[in-house]
């Protein structure tokens, strides 16, 4: 892991998971859209940053290491966490198992355990890596799953977006990274039961992943219900999964900016 920072100057730091299948750098607009408030930490996972030679293992290595990257730096205590999707996931993990106290959390369409049996869940597995593996060789393809149209960042060239993007998953996304990452981020385990914490939560998904991911969205929220009851559910309109944060990176921070800004 290594971490890319953005406002140094502030007092206030925000720790900004990344989520997998995309590269680090796809997130920091958004990151950086925080950076006047926020002394921001982008964490960059293993196996997502082409300038570091190594794999993603687990959510639960990734949120070890970003503890021990911010105890270097000498933090005890955050203002608040951004964790989108798998990020969600480690960010789920670092309230409970990390002595770092946190204020606030977004998770955003955050992963939460499967309570299925293990070999279900290896079937689920298999299959979301092969699906990836399919999508992550073909351009053509992966433009007709995530039309540049739609998916291409403000302000960005959709045919270099498309070019850099497409560049990182056939040349640095690598097969032990996919399927470590769609393993873990529906494995990972959590305390049984998980202990009370006092950060306030708010969990966003899409209006659109609502219906595109039913199934996911309804086990995820339920999750969160049951274990971290404080969580307040935010439905973003218009958005599909992880939608506002890879490409919206203004209305990602006044969103996210409402939550962060409340007493």
């Amino acid at each position: 892991m290594k971490f890319y920072e953005y406002g140094t100057e502030n007092i206030k730091t925000l720790l900004f998971f990344q989520a997998t299948a995309e590269p680090w750098w796809i997130f920091e607009p958004s990151a950086k859209s925080l950076a006047d408030e926020f002394h921001v930490f982008l964490a960059a996972s293993d196996g997502h940053d082409p300038s570091q030679d190594n794999d993603y293992e687990s959510v639960e290595k990734n949120t070890l290491e970003a503890a021990g990257l911010l105890r270097e730096k000498g933090i005890t205590h955050l203002d608040a966490i951004y964790g989108p999707c798998i990020g969600g996931a480690s960010a789920l993990r670092f309230l409970v198992t990390q002595d770092i106290t946190v204020d606030k959390v977004i998770i955003d369409s955050g992963l939460t355990p499967y309570k299925y049996p293990k070999w279900i869940c290896r079937l689920i597995s298999v299959k979301d890596y092969v699906m990836i593996k399919t999508v992550v060789k073909n351009r053509r393809l992966l433009e007709k799953v995530s039309p540049p149209e739609r998916w291409t960042p403000e302000g960005c060239d959709p045919v270099n977006n498309y070019d850099a993007v497409f560049d990182f998953l056939k040349n640095h996304y690598s097969s032990r990274t996919i399927y470590n990452a769609f393993w873990s981020g529906n494995n990972y385990t959590m305390p049984d039961p998980v202990p009370p914490v006092p950060t306030k939560i708010e969990y966003w998904y899409g209006s659109l992943e609502k219906k595109e991911r039913k199934g996911d969205v309804k086990k995820d929220t339920a999750y969160m219900k049951r274990n971290f009851p404080q969580t307040v559910f935010r439905e973003l309109d218009g958005y599909s999964h992880l939608e506002m944060v890879i490409c919206h990176p203004e209305e990602f921070r006044r969103t996210a900016m409402r939550f962060l800004k409340e007493v």
